[in-house]
């Protein structure tokens, strides 16, 4: 099959589908794949390294979309990247088509097939969307932290105190995979962290991180309470392939302490906080009622030697199974197909 791997285009994204190495797997198995001139520079791989690799290095998106059978990239495809894509395309790409209404028509009216990362599920698990949210969840504590500080518009506090000072006091809502890598790294700096989830499971792992962690039913009048003495406020609520339901409202927010610091991983899927919207790298952050908000819908693209190494090592096995005849046969690789020839599979798309 013909591979393609255009360069990432959304605002300030660093992260490549594929590094050298795992494209050249891809060449091995009998591919011919064409990576965009540069698309791998920010994650740290010049363009020899992929021909090394046995890549075909080609001058613009316009060639690498014209030339594949399989797009395979990073970010949903932004306004000047739909143009490019024709209905016999096999797009693999994050797409979170739930919170974007307006990609969603346009690839049902091409009427190609898109496989998107984030609802691929194999044995209850989310193997495409995990790395990523490994990344998000260390990220929103490591951000959070650095946006406490005042000349950030914070508090003016250290997470993890000093002696004779208070901890910071860390809320996450989800125990899953982002909520709990945030919760690891909140515990890991010495701050008081309170983690809600609705099963017992996570949050008997979370209360195991340290003594410091307090793992809670996500009951809302508990949600309510820890929210008002919060210092970081993590959001990390997770329903695979649908909008993101709001967990705090405005109210609630404006309850928070000024300076106080929301970070909503879940703001690709529309935020788990009524209060988040959409952000970029370019200008990450706002402030709402005194209270610094951070909603960049790519975290993982500050990162993108590391996120670019996780995702690639992720998708290989996925890819060269897509390149099958019978692939859309395969249990797992079903839950993947958002549209198809002009209309929605996904379940979760098909109730909006």
């Amino acid at each position: 099959m013909k591979i393609g791997i255009p360069r990432e285009i959304k605002t300030l994204e660093g992260r490549v589908a594929m590094i050298p190495a795992a494209a050249g797997q891809l060449v091995q198995a009998g591919h011919d794949v064409y990576l965009q001139a540069g698309a791998g520079r920010l994650s740290g791989y010049l363009d020899a390294a992929y021909v090394q690799a046995g890549v075909q290095i080609l001058p613009t998106a316009e060639d690498v979309y014209a030339s594949a059978e399989m797009i395979v990239k990073v970010k949903e495809p932004q306004a000047e990247e739909v143009k490019l894509l024709r209905a016999d395309h096999l797009l693999f790409s994050y797409l979170h088509l739930a919170a974007e209404p307006a990609l969603l028509q346009a690839l049902l009216k091409i009427g190609l097939t898109a496989v998107a990362f984030e609802t691929l599920q194999r044995d209850a698990q989310l193997p495409l969307l995990a790395p990523m949210s490994d990344i998000a969840g260390r990220l929103a504590v490591q951000i959070g932290a650095n946006l406490l500080q005042q000349p950030q518009g914070g508090r003016g506090i250290l997470l993890g105190g000093l002696p004779g000072t208070p901890r910071g006091h860390v809320v996450v809502l989800g125990a899953g995979v982002a909520g709990g890598n945030a919760a690891l790294m909140a515990s890991g700096m010495g701050a008081r962290v309170t983690v809600f989830d609705r099963q017992r499971d996570r949050l008997a792992q979370m209360r195991a991180l340290g003594a410091n962690v307090t793992g809670l039913h996500a009951y809302p009048e508990a949600i309510h309470e820890a929210i008002q003495s919060a210092d970081l406020l993590v959001g990390a609520i997770l329903l695979p392939g649908q909008k993101a339901v709001h967990l705090v409202s405005a109210d609630w927010v404006q309850q928070m302490k000024p300076g106080s610091v929301i970070v909503d991983i879940a703001v690709d899927q529309g935020g788990c906080i009524e209060t988040t919207r959409p952000t970029s790298y370019a200008e990450p952050t706002f402030i709402w009622e005194q209270v610094v908000h951070f909603g960049v819908t790519n975290m993982p693209g500050a990162v993108p030697r590391t996120a670019s190494q996780a995702l690639s090592a992720a998708l290989v096995p996925y890819i060269l199974r897509l390149t099958r005849d019978d692939w859309d046969q395969q249990q797992d690789l079903q839950t993947g197909i958002n549209v198809r020839a002009g209309r929605i599979v996904h379940p979760a798309l098909q109730s909006d």
